[in-house]
């Protein structure tokens, strides 16, 4: 492919080789100098000129053949030559965000459990994938979500030289990065601005509704048996605290060990069970033993939420914020004294 353009006079002509280097052809011997009198051109600046537009048109030409480049939350840089076209998810809130971009139809597998691409193959489960059967579907992405019980499959995928991503964002200012590299990474960008901002602006609308309102304290439970609480380091954390609420478990972890002792001494205000994979039979707050000394029992002031809402970051969890927000501070939602 030849290039030919002028700029300021001189006239150059690029040839672009597929597979290789750019070839660039020398300028014109006659470039058309402005008059003299007129500020000339000296010899030296001539050469300057002619250089200098050499050096960019060299730079924009590379740009034609660069690769995609990303980087994912480990800090690893993730190089395609094209939009990926066999994509495997190995985490279910990513499956959520390539389906939302519009590229549900490039994803080839997903795990057990994963219910948001349901007439795909699933190979394993998030904890254990089974690299086998994702090489022999040939992706040319994997994408997983954090899970550190998956990493010795993901070295072997990256071993047999299969690009693999991974992301783990613990707030929503991770997930938006999550939303828009994915953009970048499927060809996608615009379409992951606008589930940004859509988001953007139902976080917006919950924060105008809250302000000013009194932060309930919030107990959220992840799992019942060996009680496990959502810590600081969750997504979870970041939608109570955008819903007018303050999460009562200091732990920096994502998932923290909360002892019923210590559950009783906190007395949360509010307390969240959620209902999924983690915790899927949680038996009924009400008839637990000593739960109802907890003054969110004695309030009634508890609520069941789907895990896959709540603890799935994805192009939903904003929906969770005003879901939970509507729990915390219900007149500020078309009640008396709501501020509709």
């Amino acid at each position: 492919m030849r290039i030919q353009f002028s700029v300021f006079g001189f006239r150059f002509s690029v040839k672009r080789k597929y597979g290789g280097p750019p070839h660039r052809e020398r300028p014109s011997p006659t470039p058309v100098l402005p008059p003299q009198g007129g500020g000339g051109y000296r010899a030296s600046s001539k050469l300057l000129v002619i250089c200098s537009l050499l050096l960019l048109i060299g730079g924009w030409v590379r740009d034609l053949g660069a690769t995609i480049l990303i980087r994912d939350d480990r800090g690893k840089e993730i190089s395609l030559a094209a939009p990926p076209r066999r994509i495997v998810s190995l985490y279910g809130g990513l499956s959520e965000i390539l389906e939302a971009l519009g590229v549900a139809d490039r994803v080839v597998a997903r795990i057990q459990g994963d219910d948001t691409l349901q007439k795909i193959p699933t190979v394993g489960t998030h904890l254990q994938p089974n690299v086998e059967m994702i090489l022999a579907l040939k992706p040319d992405l994997v994408v997983q979500g954090g899970v550190s019980k998956g990493m010795p499959a993901l070295r072997k995928l990256e071993a047999e030289k299969v690009p693999v991503a991974l992301f783990a964002p613990h707030d929503f200012p991770g997930l938006f990065s999550v939303i828009r590299r994915l953009g970048v990474i499927t060809g996608r960008d615009k379409a992951a601005a606008t589930i940004n901002r859509g988001m953007e602006k139902r976080l917006e609308e919950v924060a105008k509704r809250v302000a000013g309102l009194k932060p309930p304290r919030v107990f959220f439970e992840v799992r019942y048996h060996n009680l496990l609480a959502a810590g600081r380091g969750s997504l979870v954390n970041d939608i109570i605290n955008r819903a007018g609420g303050v999460n009562i478990v200091d732990s920096p972890k994502k998932l923290a060990p909360f002892g019923l002792e210590a559950l009783i001494q906190a007395q949360p205000e509010v307390y969240i069970i959620q209902q999924g994979p983690m915790n899927r039979s949680p038996e009924d707050i009400y008839t637990r033993p000593y739960f109802q000394e907890l003054r969110a029992v004695k309030t009634k002031r508890v609520l069941v939420v789907a895990e896959s809402l709540f603890s799935r970051p994805g192009p939903r969890s904003a929906e969770a914020v005003e879901k939970l927000a509507r729990f915390l501070h219900p007149d500020a939602w078309g009640k008396a004294g709501s501020r509709d």
